[in-house]
């Protein structure tokens, strides 16, 4: 199912990139952004697009997704590109973070 508009925040791409300190802490870090969004910004999430990972299919994201009415699009397992704009940004990002880590003499681990 394709969704379309010109409102901001009205379709969220979401994933994860990095590493996550505790099992469980993407529900409650997502839950929180929404929240605060949708009172800060005064706007409203319709749909949310994520991969098919359990960080995004789990009861505590359903019962909240149905509390305040967002529709979850799941992509299919092992297809990066339906959710593709996420995906990009994501590899971007990495890349800014690794090429910042070289020219400050970090460890590229961290």
């Amino acid at each position: 199912m394709a969704f379309a508009s010109n409102k901001p925040f009205y379709l969220l791409h979401m994933d994860l990139c990095g590493l996550m300190r505790v099992e469980g802490e993407a529900s409650e870090v997502i839950i929180s952004f929404i929240k605060k969004t949708q009172v800060n910004l005064q706007l409203q999430v319709q749909h949310v697009r994520t991969d098919n990972g359990t960080e995004f299919k789990n009861k505590t994201l359903a019962k909240f997704f149905d509390e305040v009415r967002i529709t979850q699009q799941l992509s299919a397992a092992r297809t990066l590109q339906q959710n593709g704009v996420v995906e990009t940004r994501n590899r971007t990002l990495v890349e800014a973070a690794r090429t910042m880590f070289t020219f400050a003499n970090l460890p590229s681990f961290l």
